[in-house]
């Protein structure tokens, strides 16, 4: 399962004062692939075209929504506001996203799977260091979150905001689901259930694992928390491969 190229807000540039090259008539032509119409789990990674000018729109797009978060909710934020920051128009975003969730979703995806990639973890359904990375990751993430929301209510709560907990399971259900289909199991138990069900009960097991870990004081350090959530997880997704 290939892994993509994470976006950061720290490490793409402000917006250059140039004209939207998006709007081209090169890029604004999406392919059937990157259609707005599809839905999200069929549309591309974020920065998965090699297209520049479609992976520099993505980024602008991104890192205007990651700038308009520090200060705004999301659920208030319009897609007209974030085209604003980005300096593209209405019709560009929504030849690379279908709305405002399926943009904050791949935001969340590309810094979810950075943390993945810097540590070589790609799970394939069957292996156990894998399944810990994922949690380590989904903890250091939800750490990371919290930090970047210091100053709003969600960080005094120690709560992340409910669209970025949404996103971050959506993501690493995403990366279970791709393991499980490449390598089912031989014998799921119970014997009816899919893919799709063992990768929802998953993905949700370890992110409320994690949210207990990091709204729980003076908790223990991330490595140790991952290797008993795995633990726990395991039976659910690690079965004897075909």
């Amino acid at each position: 399962m290939a892994i993509p190229t994470a976006i950061s807000a720290a490490s793409i540039a402000p917006p250059e004062s140039t004209p939207d090259a998006a709007s081209s008539p090169v890029e604004s032509a999406a392919s059937p692939v990157e259609s707005a119409a599809l839905p999200f789990e069929s549309m591309p990674q974020p920065l998965e075209s090699q297209d520049p000018r479609i992976r520099r729109t993505r980024q602008l797009l991104q890192q205007a929504l990651a700038t308009l978060l520090r200060t705004r909710d999301f659920d208030k934020l319009s897609v007209q506001e974030i085209t604003d920051a980005a300096g593209v128009n209405r019709a560009t975003f929504y030849a690379h996203y279908p709305d405002k969730f399926a943009l904050l979703e791949c935001m969340v995806a590309g810094r979810f799977h950075a943390l993945l990639a810097g540590r070589g973890v790609v799970f394939d359904g069957t292996c156990t260091n894998a399944l810990t990375g994922i949690v380590l990751g989904v903890c250091d993430f939800l750490s990371q979150t919290l930090a970047q929301f210091a100053n709003t209510p969600c960080a005094a709560s120690n709560q992340v905001p409910p669209h970025m907990e949404t996103a971050i399971v959506a993501v690493v259900r995403g990366m279970l689901l791709d393991g499980l289909r490449n390598h089912p199991p031989a014998s799921p138990t119970p014997p009816t259930a899919s893919p799709e069900l063992l990768a929802a009960t998953a993905s949700w097991a370890i992110y409320g694992a994690a949210r207990e870990w990091v709204q729980t004081p003076n908790h223990l350090p991330s490595e140790e928390i991952a290797v008993t959530v795995q633990r726990l997880v395991a039976p659910i997704l690690l079965q004897q491969s075909a």
